[in-house]
């Protein structure tokens, strides 16, 4: 099984932008926590991150026939973004929606989401565990 995640813009800032909201753990943190959980889980994962819009989805695309299963999250892109609505229909490669903090107590703006029609489940305020739930999520349909 291969995983792919993927991260939107600011998550490389995860433990100096507002750390009352995402906490204290930094970016590095949470690829060793995903690593690890890979490992444990017998996952190839490969791990991404962009400020940019096009480069996450030139990522998907470059996906296709080659993984498994994405997990992404899409950051401020989420409510935002119909291009990585289409770029993950476009690749037919099962997704799940993460966020670290729990969006549906944050700003109303932060109540849409454009990639998650397309998603098998969204994972919202669970912290850094939120990514390993995905995965586990995603391991268990490919075994079904």
């Amino acid at each position: 099984m291969k995983l792919l995640v993927l991260n939107g813009p600011n998550l490389n800032m995860l433990g100096i932008r507002e750390p009352s909201v995402y906490g204290h753990q930094t970016y590095d943190d949470l690829c060793t926590l995903i690593r690890d959980h890979a490992a444990k889980i017998g996952a190839d994962v490969e791990i991404y991150q962009s400020n940019h819009e096009g480069d996450l989805v030139d990522k998907i695309q470059s996906a296709y026939q080659r993984v498994n299963g994405i997990v992404i999250n899409p950051a401020a892109y989420t409510h935002t973004s119909v291009a990585l609505l289409d770029a993950l229909k476009a690749v037919g490669i099962p997704a799940v929606e993460v966020h670290i903090s729990d969006v549906s107590k944050r700003e109303e703006f932060r109540q849409v989401s454009y990639v998650r029609p397309y998603c098998r489940a969204t994972i919202a305020g669970h912290g850094f565990n939120g990514y390993l739930e995905a995965m586990d999520l995603l391991m268990a349909e490919a075994n079904v």
